[in-house]
C-alpha cells in the first residue's frame, strides 16, 4: 500500500470532523512549550474546541502521544526520518499522517481548520503563517518572527484576505485586550513590559562569563530555551517591539519598553488624554493562549487567579541599552526597516544556538548580530523571495563570523 508522505495538492476532500460546531484548531508546533499549553487549554474546554491538526519537527514520541489523546484529523512530522515511527504508532487510529516541512505549511489550508495556532519558534514559522493567510484562516500567532522578518507583507496580505491575527505573546495579547472597544480613540503610545530576565541586577562586566545554566534560569516564566536566552539578552523584547509595530500600526516613537520585574502587568496602552490601560495577571501563558483561542469570548478558567495583596509591590525601571545591546539593535533595525530585521533575527538565531552549544560566550551574541548587520545590504522594499534569500545569506555569514 502506498505511504501517505506529503499533503496532496487537493486537500478539500478531507471529511468534516465530528462536533464541527466546536472551534477546530490546527496547532503548528504542538510539542513545544506553547503547543503543550494550548493542548492543556483545549483539554480543559472540550465543549469549545477540538484538535484538527498537530505538527512537530522531530519529537515523534510526544506527537504520537498527543494524537492518541486528541485524535486529530491529521498530524505532520516535519522530519521525514521520523515518519515511519509516527505512521506505525498511529496505524490503528483514524488519523492521517503526513511528513516533510512543506506539509507543515500545507496542512493549514485544510477545509476542516477554523483557527491556526502558529506556535513555532523562529524563522521557520513564516511559511505556515503566509500559507494560512492565503487560505483565509484566522491565526492565533505565537510566532513573533513572522512579523519581525516580514511584518509589512504579512499584515498587508492579512488585510487583503480579511484574516484576523490574534497575538498570543503575553505582551501583545495585553495590548490587544486593552484596545478592545477603543478603535475610535487615538493612542499616544504602547508600553511593553519586560521582566529584565535573570541578569536584571547585574552590571555589564558581570555578563562576560555567564553560563548557559545561568541564562536559562528565568525568574518568572517557564519557556523554551531559545526564548529564555532571548529574554536574558532582552532580544525577545527587541523582537516584540518590531512585532508590535506591525500588529498595531505604530511608529517607532510610539513604542516604549519598561522593566517590570514582577511580570504582573503584561503591557499597557497610553491614550492621548494621558489615561493608561494595563492588562494584569499572573505570569501564565495559558491565559493569553485561552484568550486567543476563545476570542471574542472570555472563557471561564480554573487557573490560579491574581491576588493583589499577595503581590504587594509593582516596580518599573527604564532599560539599560548599554547592558542590553540587543534591545538597542532592535530599535535600530526597526528604524532602518527593509530586510534589516530579517538579518537581525537570522544572526540572533545562529548566535543563540551557538551559545546554547557552548561555542560562543553570552556577551558575544550582540557582537555577532552587529557584525552581520554591518556586512549585509538592506533592501528597503523586499518581496517574499528577497526575504528568504536575505535570511539564508545572513545565516551563512553569521556562521562564518
Amino acid at each position: 500500500m502506498m505511504e501517505i508522505r506529503s499533503i496532496p495538492k487537493n486537500i478539500s476532500h478531507f471529511e468534516k470532523s465530528p462536533g464541527h460546531l466546536k472551534k477546530r484548531i490546527a496547532i503548528i508546533g504542538s510539542t513545544g512549550s506553547i503547543g503543550k499549553q494550548a493542548l492543556d487549554v483545549i483539554r480543559r474546554n472540550p465543549e469549545r474546541f477540538s484538535v484538527e491538526v498537530l505538527t512537530a519537527h522531530s519529537n515523534h514520541s510526544l506527537l504520537v502521544e498527543q494524537a492518541i489523546e486528541f485524535i486529530p484529523n491529521a498530524v505532520v512530522i516535519g522530519n521525514e526520518a521520523c515518519y515511519r515511527e509516527v505512521a506505525d504508532a498511529l496505524s490503528g487510529y483514524p488519523v492521517k499522517v503526513f511528513t516533510g516541512e512543506a506539509s507543515v505549511s500545507q496542512v493549514t489550508e485544510m477545509d476542516t481548520v477554523d483557527l491556526v495556532l502558529n506556535a513555532l519558534v523562529g524563522y521557520s514559522g513564516l511559511k505556515p503563517t503566509l500559507t494560512a493567510i492565503n487560505a483565509g484562516k484566522d491565526i492565533a500567532l505565537a510566532n513573533k518572527e513572522s512579523l519581525v522578518v516580514a511584518g509589512d507583507l504579512v499584515m498587508k496580505k492579512a488585510r487583503e484576505k480579511g484574516v484576523m491575527i490574534i497575538p498570543v505573546d503575553s505582551e501583545h495579547s495585553a495590548i490587544f485586550q486593552c484596545l478592545v472597544g477603543e478603535s475610535h480613540n487615538e493612542i499616544e503610545k504602547i508600553i511593553l513590559t519586560a521582566s529584565g530576565g535573570p541578569f536584571l541586577g547585574k552590571k555589564l562586566n558581570d555578563l562576560r562569563d555567564v553560563t548557559v545554566e545561568q541564562a536559562l534560569k528565568h525568574p518568572n516564566w517557564n519557556m523554551g530555551s531559545k526564548i529564555t536566552i532571548d529574554s536574558a539578552t532582552l532580544m525577545n523584547k527587541g523582537l516584540e517591539i518590531i512585532e508590535a509595530k506591525w500588529l498595531f500600526n505604530m511608529d517607532i516613537k510610539q513604542i516604549d519598553v519598561i522593566i517590570h520585574p514582577q511580570s504582573i502587568i503584561h503591557s499597557m496602552v497610553e491614550f492621548v488624554d494621558g489615561s493608561i490601560k494595563a492588562q494584569m495577571g499572573l505570569p501564565d501563558m495559558k491565559l493569553p493562549i485561552q484568550y486567543a483561542l476563545g476570542y471574542p469570548e472570555r472563557l471561564e478558567s480554573n487557573f490560579k487567579k491574581t491576588c493583589l495583596p499577595d503581590i504587594k509591590t509593582l516596580t518599573f525601571y527604564s532599560p539599560d541599552l548599554e547592558k542590553f545591546e540587543c534591545l538597542r539593535l532592535a530599535y535600530q533595525v526597526m528604524d532602518a526597516g527593509g530586510t534589516s530585521p530579517c538579518v537581525l533575527n537570522a544572526a540572533n538565531e545562529i548566535a543563540v544556538d551557538r551559545f546554547l552549544k557552548g561555542e560562543i560566550k553570552f556577551s558575544y551574541i550582540p557582537n555577532l548580530i552587529n557584525k552581520t548587520l554591518d556586512k549585509i545590504e538592506n533592501h528597503k522594499s523586499p518581496d517574499v523571495d528577497t526575504i528568504f534569500e536575505c535570511d539564508k545569506l545572513a545565516r551563512d555569514l553569521a556562521v562564518q563570523l
